[in-house]
């Protein structure tokens, strides 16, 4: 039973988590390809723990292309295989991103990696995230993808506490 307990009760990761509730802004910028032009855009999100303090679920909204931009996010940490876990979904798609990693206090980093579908190649290609918690009010994402064998700079998401 102990263990179960164990399993079950949040804990300093999970507090860590909950230290990025509230409303952000995010500058998104993204680029297709490691030659192209970056694409801009402006999205918010909103976090907050759930389950009492186990998961941080996060809804994100903005437009992208001139058309509405939602996502989904749940993120947590498995208390027994001492790894974080992340899923995304948003409406650009109909996959599931499924990401684990680990945290570095020395450098304040989340690494996360896994696997997304590639609508272009029609296949499942490599997906590392980085979470860089730079203080309580700014964060940087970086998405990095898999394209020809070499990997490359995705996606960069700059947050910024508006509550």
């Amino acid at each position: 039973m102990q263990k179960w307990m164990d399993y079950m009760t949040p804990g300093a990761m999970h507090q860590m988590l909950a230290k990025a509730d509230g409303t952000w802004n995010e500058e998104i910028t993204m680029w297709e390809a490691p030659d192209a032009l970056p694409q801009k855009m402006t999205a918010s999100c909103e976090n907050k723990m759930i389950m009492g303090g186990r998961y941080q679920e996060s809804t994100t909204t903005g437009t992208f292309n001139n058309m509405p931009f939602e996502g989904h996010s749940l993120v947590g940490y498995d208390n027994v295989r001492k790894v974080f876990q992340s899923i995304w979904i948003d409406n650009m798609g109909t996959g599931i991103i499924h990401l684990e990693g680990t945290y570095d206090p020395s450098t304040k980093m989340l690494t996360l990696t896994g696997k997304q579908t590639d609508p272009m190649e029609g296949k499942e290609t490599d997906l590392k995230q980085t979470i860089k918690f730079i203080d309580d009010n700014n964060q940087l994402i970086e998405m990095y993808t898999t394209q020809n064998g070499k990997e490359f700079k995705m996606m960069e998401i700059k947050f910024t506490r508006k509550t």
